[in-house]
């Protein structure tokens, strides 16, 4: 069983500080010569980014929606390999969840699945005694949870911090530290998302020096280190993309695939240290027999050499959209490659990139239709049922995937949707090769995709019998233009696009942002 020392910090609810107090603490753990590793509980690339660069290796996102809950302590093993600690960021609230149903996950839940100590933040500002209230109603919540210890943030005073200690040494609960007001420097930029950390900036490097010196100096490092090698060996074998592309073959009752002889590139969005996406993508395009070359949508001009199938993951920022814009070469090269019948699977800004136009900027072209910025941001998981025989699933296949974006697309799908779900409601678009949403999914949680997708990008068509119509013709299977469910041929080349009309104000919230997994809010989802 893998001995990973771990510990979870958590918070009562987002804004408390606990993101900034893990990026410290992985940052002066790792001072002192430590070997760390950082994960953030949930979706979120942005967290999982700093955390992984406040760590020294990458940040992994442990999310039982996407993954499933068996593997988040597989994965917690692969990550932390080798690893003298693990720090974990919670989402939002300690026994908040991503999803409004019962059997959402929360932070909560993790930590207990994991055996692994809470750590809880506490911005105790406008608090006294109270906090003895507030803390022992969350350790006393759920019996099965382990609340280690407490830090304090933004304490205003000498005499305050004693009156907070004395209220949480009468529960029992220890405090391992306090930060005073100010101490905390602020918070990581979020609408830049993982960019600072993929292009090594010197804000990046200076905020994760400075919150790891705030916590070396306001922290009991010692006693955090003892909570976290309290937690027993994980009871489960680490990850590997290797056993998971074979278990997944035999979970489908199928014989294992060799990989092709020769390794396809797939060119893959981002840089040699970080993917804009989870980290899992590259690992499993590499153990199915892929080549992967990552290529930054932001700096390159031209994709990588022999490039035979495209991933942009759903994790570059819609901030950005502006910087793809304005990249014309490799627009153009992307649009190229997906007109020539390539593999291209584009989640996030992925889909925005290859829409006609964006705010009135011209993106990609290789779909009819424009986007535009709303005044709300969509955010939840989604379960998903795929409408079109692809790399990323048969016809049918079910799947959950997350949405987070503020930016709205006209026509929402095309003659072939990418998905449905609820009602029935389509999104996104299946053209040739090219699989493009603003839904985002975890490969982890379905390793197949690697396998379907080399194998395209190996031979030119799609992976497996379901690529195929019921005669073997290579037609395409998907609902046809009146709704049906009888395979169609696969759709023409795109018509040359003539004047748009304006795309009209969106809505706060379209018909299908109503599901029942939409989550309250994207202020602070770390």
């Amino acid at each position: 069983m893998p001995s990973v020392p771990r510990l979870v910090v958590s918070a009562p609810a987002s804004g408390h500080g606990k993101t900034s107090v893990a990026i410290g603490l992985l940052a002066a753990l790792r001072e002192l010569g430590l070997s760390t590793a950082g994960a953030k509980i949930g979706p979120d690339h942005t967290d999982a980014a700093y955390l992984g660069a406040a760590a020294g290796r990458p940040g992994r996102n442990l999310d039982p929606m996407l993954v499933g809950t068996g593997r988040i302590g597989p994965l917690l093993a692969h990550g932390a390999a080798g690893a003298d600690v693990a720090v974990l960021g919670g989402a939002m609230g300690l026994y908040d969840s991503l999803g409004t149903r019962a059997d959402s996950a929360s932070t909560a839940t993790v930590a207990t699945a994991l055996r692994a100590p809470v750590l809880m933040v506490v911005d105790a500002a406008a608090m006294g005694q109270s906090i003895g209230a507030l803390v022992h109603g969350f350790r006393a919540y759920d019996d099965l949870l382990w609340l280690g210890g407490v830090i304090l943030n933004r304490v205003s005073s000498a005499r305050h911090e004693q009156v907070l200690r004395e209220a949480l040494d009468d529960i029992g609960v220890p405090v391992l530290g306090a930060l005073h007001r100010g101490e905390l420097p602020a918070g990581i930029p979020r609408a830049a998302g993982v960019v600072p950390v993929a292009h090594h900036s010197i804000d990046t490097v200076r905020l994760i020096r400075r919150l790891g010196e705030a916590v070396d100096a306001a922290v009991d490092l010692d006693r955090v280190l003892a909570l976290a090698r309290s937690a027993p060996p994980l009871p489960v074998p680490a990850w590997s993309a290797a056993d998971a592309l074979a278990a997944e073959a035999e979970a489908a009752g199928a014989p294992p695939v060799a990989p092709p002889v020769r390794r396809p590139v797939i060119a893959v969005a981002g840089t040699p240290e970080l993917v804009y996406g989870y980290t899992e993508t590259v690992e499993l395009i590499t153990a199915a027999g892929g080549a992967v070359v990552p290529f930054d949508p932001l700096r390159d001009e031209l994709l990588p050499e022999a490039t035979a199938a495209l991933v942009l993951p759903g994790g570059l920022p819609e901030a950005y959209l502006p910087e793809l814009s304005a990249n014309r070469a490799l627009t153009t090269a992307v649009a190229d490659l997906a007109r020539a019948g390539r593999p291209v699977l584009a989640e996030g800004s992925g889909l925005l990139w290859l829409v006609r136009e964006c705010d009135g900027r011209p993106m990609g072209e290789v779909f009819d239709a424009a986007a535009m910025t709303s005044d709300r941001m969509v955010v939840g998981y989604r379960e998903a049922t795929s409408r079109a025989a692809t790399p990323v699933a048969p016809l049918g296949g079910r799947m959950i995937g997350y949405k987070q974006h503020q930016v709205v697309v006209a026509p929402r799908a095309g003659h072939t949707p990418a998905w449905t779900w609820g009602n029935g409601v389509p999104e996104g678009f299946v053209w040739r090769r090219v699989h493009a949403s603003q839904l985002t999914l975890h490969w982890a949680g379905a390793p197949d995709i690697a396998r379907r997708l080399v194998l395209a990008a190996a031979d030119g068509r799609l992976a497996g019998a379901d690529a195929r119509g019921p005669a073997g013709d290579g037609r395409v299977p998907g609902p046809d233009h009146r709704g049906g469910d009888g395979p169609v041929p696969e759709e023409p080349p795109m018509p040359p696009m003539g004047p748009m009309p304006p795309m009209p104000r969106p809505t706060p919230l379209a018909e299908e942002d109503t599901d029942p997994l939409l989550v309250h809010s994207a202020d602070d989802l770390g």
